[in-house]
């Protein structure tokens, strides 16, 4: 009986296993997530948005001494994910936007966590979610 039981079970879980959808390679693979209420890199450097960009407009204006204390938020070689997407910068590079609005980290974040852009000169927002 004891077998019985143990084969029982063990069929079920093997059932349950099998009904879980597969994971594909070809699953987006999101550049962020969500973690303290905001979004930040995979890394956990928090994101943020600059109010002079214009959502959907496929563009940033922080460019040159900007993109320094600003850094674009890196999409090389990515394709669009979701609510993310890649957009093309003056210099030809690449960079992340969620919601059409293009995504920055800030120079003074040193670690995970770190927030301290947030209201810079009332124009750079973390992105809470």
């Amino acid at each position: 009986m004891n077998i019985l039981k143990t084969l029982t079970l063990t069929t079920a879980c093997l059932i349950a296993f099998a009904a879980q959808p597969a994971l594909s390679e070809d699953a987006p693979k999101f550049p962020a997530k969500k973690a303290m209420g905001v979004v930040v890199t995979n890394a956990g450097m928090t994101l943020y948005t600059f109010d002079k960009d214009t959502a959907g407009s496929g563009k940033s204006v922080c460019n040159d001494a900007c993109a320094t204390n600003w850094p674009p938020f890196a999409a090389e070689g990515a394709q669009d994910a979701g609510p993310f997407t890649v957009i093309t910068r003056d210099n030809g590079s690449k960079q992340w936007a969620l919601k059409g609005k293009p995504l920055y980290l800030y120079a003074k974040d040193e670690k995970p966590g770190d927030m301290n852009g947030d209201n810079v000169n009332d124009v750079w927002h973390i992105i809470v979610q």
